[in-house]
């Protein structure tokens, strides 16, 4: 349930499993959280602990991942490795990353204002994660997964205490597995309820000429270049259920910090903006393993997380569901911990 990147990237490892999977997905594939993502692969010293593990291995799995989704999908995925520059915030000085004096930073990304503050770098990825959900999306269809879009699932169909298939707005389907990758979405979906939220972050592009290189993040913005110019920049972080309108002012002051950072952004003209729904719970983590119902898993509640940890999300899911131990224990993410 869920044709977002980590139901997509799910299903696809499932097939690789020889398991045969169905995708249902309420709207079109991967226009959610997966379409409004920024696509930073930052598994930074920012993630929680108990999450880093996963995080680093899955942006180490990145490259790999990425050469096999071409291969699949006959797309070219803008993956790019000319790293992150951080701007940190004087009060709160660690930076995990390699110190950039001021002559260095102007020399590796002359875009930048100097008067920004102490910077560090960090040898980070970043990817487009609309053309990523699409390739994913086009290497599941290559390899026979079905996906049926345009119906919203209202229930998980149980029968003494196993999972037997879900029912939708359409039709019902019969399935010893169910997996909940819905997102934001994933925690109203009956019988069971899980502590699963909206979180609302609006965010813009700029296009123009090119004018960065690297990943720029600094207290309250970041900058994302895409390799044919555009530059996006995010994001609010909003409690408004699921709300996902822009307003004028938000989107101002992104544009206008972003302006402060890169002065020669201010040419630029903005070539959209939008609102995206990231899946929170109240620890941060996400909720990844079997229920209390046997048969029925869920891969959701990434935050902000979903397209780095794609990858290892669906590596390990699929271990799990079909009964091996998987490489990376998810047992601080287990459903469980809210029954």
């Amino acid at each position: 349930m869920g044709g977002g990147i980590i139901g997509l990237s799910l299903a696809r490892e499932l097939n690789k499993n020889q398991l045969r999977v169905l995708v249902l997905e309420r709207g079109q594939p991967g226009h959610e959280a997966s379409h409004a993502a920024a696509g930073m692969l930052a598994d930074s010293d920012e993630i929680p602990p108990q999450l880093r593990p996963l995080a680093t291995a899955s942006a180490g799995m990145y490259p790999e991942f990425v050469r096999e989704i071409e291969d699949e999908s006959h797309l070219h995925v803008d993956l790019r490795d000319q790293g992150t520059i951080i701007f940190f915030d004087p009060d709160d000085p660690d930076c995990d990353g390699e110190a950039l004096p001021h002559e260095q930073l102007s020399a590796l990304e002359p875009a930048l204002s100097p008067s920004e503050g102490e910077a560090c770098f960090r040898r980070e990825r970043s990817v487009d994660p609309r053309v990523l959900t699409s390739a994913v999306w086009n290497a599941c269809r290559s390899r026979n997964v079905d996906i049926s879009s345009g119906a919203e699932v209202t229930d998980v169909l149980l029968a003494n205490k196993e999972v037997i298939g879900v029912k939708t707005t359409k039709t019902s389907y019969n399935a010893p597995v169910v997996v909940n990758c819905a997102g934001a979405w994933a925690g109203a979906i009956p019988p069971h309820h899980f502590p699963v939220r909206p979180i609302k972050g609006q965010m813009l592009c700029l296009t123009g000429k090119p004018t960065l290189q690297h990943v720029v993040r600094s207290p309250g913005v970041y900058l994302v270049p895409r390799t044919d110019g555009r530059v996006v920049i995010g994001s609010t972080f909003e409690e408004a259920g699921f709300d996902k309108r822009t307003d004028v002012d938000s989107i101002q002051q992104l544009r206008d910090r972003a302006i402060s950072l890169a002065p020669m952004l201010r040419d630029a003209r903005i070539h959209d903006s939008w609102a995206g729904l990231r899946p929170a719970t109240p620890d941060a983590l996400p909720l990844m393993g079997e229920t209390e119902t046997r048969g029925y898993f869920l891969a959701t509640g990434h935050f902000r997380d979903g397209i780095l940890l794609a990858p290892a999300t669906a590596r390990m899911m699929a271990q799990l569901i079909s009964g091996a131990t998987p490489e990376i224990g998810l047992t601080a993410f287990s459903p469980l911990r809210y029954s």
